[in-house]
Formats: C-alpha cells, sequence, structure tokens
C-alpha cells in the first residue's frame, strides 16, 4: 500500500511538473479577463451610445427623439480629487430646481473636503450656492444651500446625510420648491429643511469636484419635481431619460462625453475626467 501511495503522488507531481505552467498560464488568463469584465453579465446587456437619445425643441414642440429606451450607458465619467466638469449658466440662480445624479463611492482616498458632486454657484467671488455635496471624505450625500456673505448674511441650510460607502451606485436628487429642500437617495425622500427663497444670480454648474467615485446621467430641471415623479425617475434606472422635458435645463448622460442633450446647448468642460465602459460592478437595475 505504501508503494501505491509513494508512486500516486510521485504521478502527480510528474502531472504538475508537465502541465503546471499550462496551469498557471490559464490561471492569468483568466484573471486577466475577470478584470477587464469580461465575465460581467452586465456587460452583455444592451448599452446607449454616445448621444443616441437627445431632446429636440421646435417651436411647436419639445420631446425626445433617437433611441430613448433606458439603455444602459457604455460609458460613465470617472473622477478624482483634480477633477471637475463645468457645465455653463443653465438657469438663473434662486429659482425652483431639481439635481439629478447618479454616483458611486470608491474611497475616501484624494477626495477634497466636502466635495461637490452637483452644484450650482452665484458667480466667482460669491457664496452663494445649492448643491449635492458629499460629507468629508465623499461616504454620504446631502443637499444643501449656502447664501453668505451677500443676500440675506446667513450661513446655510442642508437636507441630509445618507450614506453611500457601499460600494454601489445609487441615484440622489435634490430639489427646491420655494419652500423646502428635499433629499432623496434611490427614489425614497430621506430628509428636507425649511428655506425661505433663494438668492439670485447667475448660475455656473460644477459636476463631481473634489469627488473621489463615478458619475453618470446628470440632470437639472427649472422645477421641482414631486415624490411620485421623483420614484418613476429612479425606477427608469442608471440609463434613464428625462421625465420632465419641458422643465429640462440640462442634461448631461456622461456616456462618453460631457455635451447636453437637453437641446439647451449647455455643453460642459471637463477637466481630468475619464470614461470608463467597465463600470457595472454594484450596479443592480432598481426593481419595481
Amino acid at each position: 500500500m505504501a508503494i501505491l501511495k509513494k508512486t500516486r503522488l510521485q504521478s502527480a507531481m510528474e502531472y504538475l511538473m508537465t502541465y503546471g505552467w499550462a496551469i498557471l498560464a490559464i490561471a492569468i488568463v483568466m484573471v486577466s479577463l475577470y478584470s477587464l469584465g469580461i465575465f460581467n453579465t452586465g456587460n452583455l446587456q444592451p448599452t446607449a451610445t454616445t448621444g443616441s437619445c437627445q431632446v429636440v425643441r421646435t417651436a411647436a414642440q419639445t420631446s425626445l427623439a433617437g433611441q430613448c429606451n433606458n439603455l444602459i450607458p457604455k460609458y460613465v465619467g470617472r473622477v478624482g480629487y483634480s477633477s471637475l466638469i463645468t457645465v455653463g449658466t443653465p438657469m438663473p440662480f434662486g429659482g425652483n430646481f431639481t439635481y439629478v445624479i447618479w454616483i458611486k463611492y470608491l474611497s475616501n482616498k484624494t477626495v477634497s473636503q466636502w466635495p461637490t458632486i452637483l452644484g450650482a454657484s452665484a458667480g466667482q467671488g460669491s457664496h452663494e450656492w445649492s448643491a449635492l455635496r458629499t460629507s468629508n471624505w465623499g461616504a454620504s450625500v446631502f443637499l444643501e444651500y449656502g447664501k453668505y456673505p451677500t443676500c440675506d448674511g446667513t450661513s446655510y441650510t442642508n437636507a441630509g446625510g445618507v450614506s453611500i460607502s457601499d460600494g454601489k451606485w445609487h441615484q440622489a436628487v435634490g430639489t427646491y420648491n420655494g419652500s423646502a429642500l428635499v433629499l432623496y437617495v434611490d427614489g425614497i425622500k430621506q430628509n428636507s429643511a425649511s428655506q425661505s427663497g433663494l438668492c439670485p444670480g447667475s448660475t455656473p454648474y460644477y459636476v463631481g469636484y473634489g469627488y473621489n467615485g463615478s458619475i453618470s446621467n446628470v440632470q437639472v430641471y427649472n422645477t421641482s419635481l414631486d415624490s411620485a415623479a421623483v420614484k418613476a425617475l429612479y425606477q427608469e434606472g442608471i440609463g434613464g431619460v428625462p421625465i420632465d422635458v419641458k422643465h429640462l435645463v440640462g442634461w448631461w448622460p456622461l456616456n462618453g462625453n460631457v455635451n447636453d442633450y437637453s437641446g439647451n446647448n449647455n455643453q460642459g468642460t471637463p477637466t481630468n475626467v475619464n470614461w470608463n465602459a467597465n463600470w457595472q460592478s454594484g450596479y443592480a437595475a432598481p426593481s419595481s
């Protein structure tokens, strides 16, 4: 019996010596393919090409045109500490609004203090703003309105925050209806704060400023969407199209570029933004 065991051991060693390098090479190839997302079932889903859906505005009507069936995007934006997307001045500062963005937190490394994932500022040198921001190190999201040192001289109001540090994709929505700031995460109202009026001014918009993560499907409206509309927008998923094109003032899918597909021509200007085609980890289509 001892001789038999020795023979089997010798055979096993000879097999490994003969085929070990081939097995190792196959393992390396498999790991490489996995890292590229080849085995990610999300990559098998139909994806939307850049600009496949857009808003068309004519004197008679405003409507969506193209392939607008909520396909997942081919690319998402990857931003970091030194990243910024500037998207012009889509609407006057001070009115009702809805901000929409899909985000995925990656880590707390190289994140600026209180990153702005989507916000409007009332002009250089002023400190009036409204923004979806994240906490220090980016682990939770909140909606904030700051109003100093000009205008009414007070400090700021915020609604939030909600943890987004689980490595999953989340939709963050902030609304203002003339009396309250309201924060939604994944279609659910999370928090609100009373705010009577906003300071007027001009509005450059900023996306992904100082945030370490991935971002997608940014929408800005000049109206406050109600909870039912926010829920419906979330149910569309990360590739969802605008739900109220009449009040849409900016739509940046970030599917490979920073162009505005709202029909209002508010093209973005990117700084240190990368486009990631292997982004599906942590994303699941919303359930009804």
